[in-house]
């Protein structure tokens, strides 16, 4: 809130704290379309609601000593729950997030249309914490009209989550029939999700594959490289990964058919890999066999 709304909201408390002879009368009523005159104050109002604060304005320029604000299509009892919301300026109590949760949609519209920011964020936090199947739809619709970015996210991330549940409601039903275009919407974000979950899925498996690469080069060299007296106690030594290559280098020497063999290919594959990477290979260093050997034909 601004500076301004700030010490509104602060001078209302105070005269909470005084008393109710210390209040102001109110200068404001507010109309619902049930009959209902709630009273207000015009500053409270004016600093909660850029919107209302125009509305206030254009009364008192025309001169009327009774200013009314008109706030119809909404239930009297959302519209109250509306206005006891602006008074508390964020400091809800357990009441009022029961009625935020009782009267989430009304209320999103209504801080949307007022341009109440602070409430328009917590209704959209109280819809997406209470967002179900059966009523997604409904809350998708209301967040596309309202503008409300995050809670229009949430609703499509639970429509890919639990589309087979969604796609038997009612709502859906209404939805195929009435607004091919965001159906269309909906089954583009949902394809685009599957996509990236695809995607994600083939990069976790590359990089299992990268590191199980990295694990056996390195215990390939510490098996032919490291001295007598520390290949017991080197850490790798205790790994599958070291104890599967000691059995694919057993069964490479005893082979009949090494190239039609799969656990052969296989490991030929990896010492082909470590001599394309061996910087010690044109010294003859390497104590890894084949490492400089011609590879072309083999596997």
């Amino acid at each position: 809130m601004d500076a301004k709304g700030g010490r509104v909201q602060n001078g209302f408390r105070q005269w909470l704290e005084a008393g109710s002879d210390a209040i102001p009368a109110p200068d404001v009523q507010i109309l619902t379309s049930g009959g209902r005159k709630i009273s207000a104050h015009s500053a409270v109002l004016a600093a909660a609601s850029p919107v209302m604060e125009s509305i206030l304005d254009r009364a008192q320029k025309r001169g009327k000593s009774r200013r009314v604000i008109r706030i119809l299509g909404v239930p009297d009892d959302a519209v109250m729950a509306f206005v006891r919301l602006i008074y508390s300026s964020g400091c809800m109590s357990l009441d009022e997030e029961e009625e935020m949760g009782r009267y989430g949609l009304h209320l999103l519209v209504l801080s949307h249309a007022y341009s109440v920011g602070w409430l328009k964020r917590a209704c959209e936090v109280a819809l997406a914490l209470r967002l179900t199947a059966e009523g997604v739809v409904d809350v998708l619709l209301l967040a596309r009209q309202c503008d409300a970015a995050r809670l229009y996210l949430r609703c499509m991330k639970l429509l890919a989550k639990d589309f087979a549940a969604v796609k038997k409601t009612e709502a859906w039903q209404f939805l195929q029939a009435n607004d091919p275009w965001l159906e269309l919407e909906i089954l583009q974000f949902l394809q685009e999700a599957e996509l990236r979950k695809k995607r994600v899925g083939r990069k976790r498996a590359y990089r299992r594959v990268y590191e199980e690469l990295g694990d056996a080069m390195e215990c390939l060299q510490h098996m032919y490289m490291a001295r007598e007296g520390s290949k017991k106690n080197h850490p790798c030594s205790s790994s599958a990964c070291y104890r599967n290559l000691q059995l694919l280098i057993q069964h490479l020497a005893a082979c009949p058919r090494r190239k039609a063999c799969p656990r052969c290919c296989r490991m030929l594959q990896l010492l082909r890999l470590h001599s394309a990477l061996c910087d010690d290979s044109t010294q003859q260093a390497c104590r890894i066999p084949l490492c400089s050997k011609h590879w072309e034909g083999v596997c």
